[in-house]
């Protein structure tokens, strides 16, 4: 990174913040070490808690969140109430990349532990929102918003992610912000939102450069300094919606989550959200 990377000033790449990790493990526990750590309190957990305040945050020039199914928008602002059911499917080319990924990385930081086989997620998948604010701060408005997701048949951590909505220089309207925290660094991916005729939501991180929207690097040295690599071959586009099930007639909430790399499809992911 520090040899292809680039280097950032103190002033520069705010909208890129969050938290980083410590070189020997991530883990379901980082945001309760992160807090302790930087003098901040986890709040009680809330049984409807949500990745954001209101979708509304989102809102600005080409999205307009009214136009989103109300589920969608439930699902994002209540986001604790709802239990995951998960299947993935990797290219055949791309698999070994995954395994090797696992092997030397994920398992060891359990961190970003995708599962290689769908029925490896076959248990379900835990799912808690963490929300850390600053001490005796009324009214006690999150500093930071974090997802944990845990394979309920492995125990492994899946997923640590702290969600917010970042200005980016661009784009002209509030993007999804999610950063991963890894070891000195972190992996940040910033999502233009839009919304199909169906209300769907629509979320992709693509861009050409530093200031887009995309998927970023970026590591730290023990000062203040910083560097950051775009990557503008990898990307991610994710369709949360509605589908009514033809047994029931009831509303289905849905997700398709596509990774690109070289425009190539490598891992597909589709989630089934349910409230209780």
């Amino acid at each position: 990174m520090q040899l292809t990377g680039r280097r950032l000033e103190v002033d520069e790449g705010h909208w890129l913040d969050g938290p980083y990790g410590s070189t020997d493990r991530i883990g379901a526990d980082f945001f309760s070490r992160w807090a302790s750590e930087r003098g901040l309190e986890v709040m009680p957990s809330s049984p409807d808690a949500g990745l954001m305040p209101s979708l509304s945050e989102l809102d600005g020039p080409g999205f307009d969140s009214r136009r989103v199914h109300p589920l969608v928008r439930d699902f994002y602002e209540h986001t604790a109430a709802y239990r995951l059911d998960i299947w993935s499917q990797w290219s055949g080319f791309f698999r070994p990349f995954g395994e090797a990924l696992a092997w030397i990385f994920s398992r060891r930081l359990q961190q970003l532990n995708v599962p290689l086989a769908p029925l490896d997620s076959a248990r379900g998948m835990g799912s808690e929102i963490v929300r850390l604010v600053e001490p005796g701060r009324c009214p006690a408005a999150p500093v930071l918003t974090g997802w944990v997701r845990r394979n309920l048949g492995s125990g492994s951590t899946v997923y640590v992610g702290a969600y917010s909505t970042a200005r980016i220089p661009g784009h002209p309207a509030p993007c999804v912000k999610v950063v991963f925290p890894l070891p000195n660094g972190s992996a940040t991916v910033i999502m233009k939102p839009s919304v199909a005729d169906s209300g769907a939501l629509v979320l992709e991180s693509s861009g050409r450069r530093i200031g887009d929207a995309g998927f970023y690097f970026r590591v730290r040295d023990r000062g203040s300094r910083s560097w950051v690599r775009y990557l503008r071959t990898f990307r991610e586009r994710i369709r949360v919606y509605a589908e009514t099930d033809a047994d029931s007639g009831v509303d289905v909430l849905r997700t398709d989550h596509t990774f690109t790399l070289w425009r190539r499809v490598f891992l597909r992911l589709h989630y089934r959200m349910a409230r209780g």
